[in-house]
């Protein structure tokens, strides 16, 4: 449906949307084969019940369709919309996730509230038990903020534990988030979360394909999943027990072509179970956030470095706009000692000392760190380093 793109809806068109999103007993599929057939919402609510029907359409949602008993319920969307400061990005919308779109059964529209702009961003899911031990917190906390200072959205539910230590690690980093709810996004649950979901809203987004004021029935979590995982690049499983959602997502995550990684934990816990026998599996073992990224597509690496390069040595408003405020961007060290590095070409520490201009060790090794955390060095056995692009 790529050829449909629109930037932007009137408040009829969006009502139109939201309306077909609201018909009792339309399914998500239903409505995607619906709009490649008849190519607008408005077409589709306009159809007679027996043109509906023709096109596969039961006869009791058709006739819900036919009658417009859902707009009702479209322009109450709108005005809780209104009210919590939300929008819907539609599928037809290019801001609206190419990766999201090609899964079997993309919503049709998503609701948000937040930076919409992180749509379009290269994301990572960052997933796992909502009883967490302080290991499981530890380390999502820490994986998720450094992959976040490497560039990449953290994805999670915001549901209690791992889900929230992977906000928070990402807010900490300074770094992008976007919480993926199983309720509307006026909604927040759990309730102890309200804090992090205004944060998220002001720093981050928050994302739904649920209606507005839709409560959390433990059913829509399942359906949550597949967008957390489809919206993702890869998912990463810190804890998690071997029958969880978090075991859920990442088979979705293998279902659409997605990178699954875990964080190996003591054989003895429970909440290791589950990321242990997905490395049995062959899930990509994590021991930090280098683990990931080089596992990652080059046209991705590329992308990732070229953003941290800009955000090391500030080029550009928006880059400085989002370096984090306790880096120094412009780093002189740091820009000779990157220029000394080559790509997939080891350079050992004794030598970059040698060929760096009065740099001592100590400063070398503070940038080749600021460099590796950045995301634009990786460091290899021997203390020899790497460009990453």
């Amino acid at each position: 449906m790529g050829q449909l793109l629109a930037s932007s809806l009137t408040r009829e068109q969006e009502l139109e949307w939201l309306a077909l999103r609201l018909v009792p007993g339309l399914g998500t599929r239903s409505a995607t084969k619906l709009l490649e057939r008849f190519r607008t919402p408005q077409a589709i609510l306009r159809a007679s019940r027996s043109e509906l029907e023709a096109r596969g359409v039961a006869g009791a949602v058709a006739q819900s369709i036919a009658s417009g008993c859902a707009y009702e319920d479209a322009v109450a969307q709108q005005e809780k919309m209104a009210q919590a400061g939300a929008a819907v990005v539609t599928m037809t919308d290019p801001r609206y996730p190419q990766r999201l779109r090609e899964i079997f059964d993309p919503p049709i529209l998503l609701f948000t509230r937040g930076r919409v702009e992180l749509l379009e961003s290269l994301t990572l899911a960052v997933v796992g038990t909502r009883r967490p031990t302080p290991y499981g917190l530890a380390v999502t906390e820490r994986l998720a903020g450094d992959l976040a200072r490497a560039g990449l959205t953290i994805v999670s539910g915001m549901a209690r534990g791992i889900d929230t230590a992977a906000h928070r690690g990402a807010l900490e980093a300074v770094g992008n988030t976007m919480a993926v709810l199983g309720c509307g996004v006026d909604v927040v649950y759990p309730s102890e979360n309200r804090k992090l979901a205004a944060e998220i809203a002001e720093k981050g987004l928050l994302l739904s394909e649920f209606p507005m004021g839709a409560p959390a029935y433990p059913q829509n979590f399942p359906i949550r999943n597949r967008v957390i995982s489809g919206l993702s690049l890869g998912v990463l499983v810190t804890e998690g027990a071997q029958y969880s959602g978090s075991a859920i997502t990442a088979r979705l995550a293998l279902d659409q072509g997605r990178e699954v990684f875990a964080v190996p934990g003591s054989i003895v816990s429970k909440m290791s179970w589950g990321p242990n026998l997905l490395i049995k599996q062959g899930a990509k073992l994590v021991q930090d956030w280098n683990d990931v990224v080089l596992e990652l597509a080059p046209e991705v690496r590329r992308e990732l470095a070229a953003r941290s390069q800009m955000r090391l040595f500030g080029e550009g408003d928006a880059a400085a706009a989002d370096a984090p405020k306790d880096e120094n961007p412009r780093s002189p060290v740091a820009r000779q000692i990157l220029a000394l590095l080559r790509v997939e070409t080891p350079t050992q520490i004794d030598d970059l000392l040698e060929r760096a201009e009065d740099v001592s060790s100590s400063e070398a090794i503070a940038a080749l760190f600021e460099l590796e955390m950045l995301g634009a060095v990786r460091q290899l056995p021997g203390k020899n380093f790497v460009k990453v692009w």
